[in-house]
């Protein structure tokens, strides 16, 4: 028999996967949202990961909200997110139903395949006995699993997924070599075989804390540096010249990886009752610098005598990465609210998100571009490094500045900034 594929969950991650597995199986995409899986149908992609001719090239694929239309269906590959609650734990919520969802339509010989960054242990702990309570079916007899963790990154048009090197495992040597042909058929860059489930969960969840780490470290020596009157990008640049040196650059932390698969980790550790000192110190330093950069702008209005309460400050960027309109996580959002309890009348502009779509989840409201308005601002944030700032030039900062401007520079593409992490 030919494989049928379903995809569970057409985000950023299982819409490209979709497409891919559309080309050359049988294959259904399916989300919850009727919304989104109407927009698909009618070809349009609000991530923007796919565009018309992408969609059109996957002959193969269909769309649907209803679950009972994967009942013949014989792999299924669930890339539900994996967020963290207000108290910074997993929350599994999507996952489970998810598995639950799958369960209801599970047959003898299906393989789960789950691409959700978890921590280690939880298809084998968490998802499989939901499977196996739900169909009636036994794990590793009527059923089988695998992993293979996603590697997207969002808005990056040449590292798309098919040119990335996957990392495979199943739940048997047999449905591993199973699963890693499967991905085969479709990426480019190869695939690497994980002796285990396990190990494959471990291996995603650490790629995202190492660079959290050593975001975190270059954050440290940003806020020291600015303390000592030192330029850190000078620094960074000066040290960067050794063939070893890591060339990480200082910034926010957010979107839905790098600021939240840590905690994962750090919860399945304290729960083995081990302590992860240095991962969670990592995480505090990195969600404290919107903090920090909220107050800079203050102290660079006070430095200028200019009015803090009242005044107009334009933040430039929303998105928690440059060139992509995803929103989830940002921590431009702090920056905002900083800005706000010291009483600034904060704008927001992002040419990259939909208005509707952030009204729906931060409530600001985004602005028109402000270079074709007559306000003018005391400060401007430079948060994202979409193409359309890295253009500006100092010309257009004075242009909507009620004076000399004050420009913070948060991603090191501005000449001439007041002040730059």
């Amino acid at each position: 028999m030919k494989d049928k594929i379903a995809v569970i969950g057409l985000g950023y991650v299982g819409i490209p996967l979709a497409v891919e597995f559309g080309k050359k199986f049988a294959t259904i995409g399916f989300d919850i949202n009727p919304e989104r899986i109407n927009e698909l149908k009618e070809g349009f992609d609000r991530t923007l990961e796919m565009s018309f001719e992408d969609l059109e090239s996957a002959t193969n694929l269909s769309f649907t909200t209803s679950a009972k239309e994967l009942a013949d269906c014989n792999i299924y590959i669930i890339t539900v997110p994996t967020p963290i609650n207000n108290k910074n734990l997993p929350d599994l919520t999507p996952l489970r139903k998810s598995s639950e969802a799958i369960g209801n339509v599970l047959s003898k010989g299906d393989i789960v395949i789950y691409e959700s960054t978890v921590y280690p242990g939880v298809t084998e702990e968490e998802c499989v006995p939901i499977l196996e309570e739900v169909s009636g079916l036994k794990f590793n007899e009527d059923f089988f699993c695998g992993y293979s963790p996603e590697r997207i990154n969002p808005g990056d048009k040449e590292r798309t997924l098919t040119k990335i090197l996957k990392i495979t495992s199943g739940s048997t040597p047999e449905i591993a070599q199973r699963v890693d042909g499967l991905y085969k058929s479709i990426i480019t860059a190869g695939t690497h075989l994980a002796p285990s489930i396990k190990v494959a969960e471990a291996a995603k969840v650490i790629e995202n804390t190492q660079r959290d780490v050593n975001i975190a470290l270059v954050n440290e020596l940003a806020l020291i540096f600015d303390t000592m009157g030192i330029s850190s990008q000078d620094v960074l640049e000066a040290a960067g010249t050794k063939w070893n040196f890591l060339k990480f650059k200082p910034g926010l932390v957010g979107g839905h990886c790098i600021g939240v698969d840590p905690y994962y980790l750090t919860y399945k550790a304290e729960k083995m009752g081990y302590k992860p000192n240095l991962i969670l110190s990592s995480r505090q330093i990195n969600n404290g610098m919107s903090a920090y950069v909220a107050k800079k702008t203050i102290r660079l209005l006070v430095e200028e005598d200019k009015n803090i309460k009242d005044a107009n400050v334009l933040i430039m960027g929303l998105t928690f990465k440059e060139n992509c309109p995803d929103i989830r996580n940002t921590k431009v959002v702090d920056i905002i609210e900083e800005l706000k309890d010291f009483g600034c009348q904060v704008d927001v502009y992002d040419p990259w998100v939909d208005k509707e779509e952030e009204k729906k989840t931060y409530k600001h409201g985004l602005i028109d571009n402000p270079f074709q308005s007559n306000k003018k601002y005391a400060a401007v944030v430079v948060a994202v490094a979409h193409n359309q700032f890295v253009e500006l030039t100092e010309e257009d900062f004075v242009s909507i500045s009620d004076g000399s401007p004050i420009v913070i520079d948060i991603k090191g593409i501005v000449d001439n900034p007041s002040w730059r992490l």
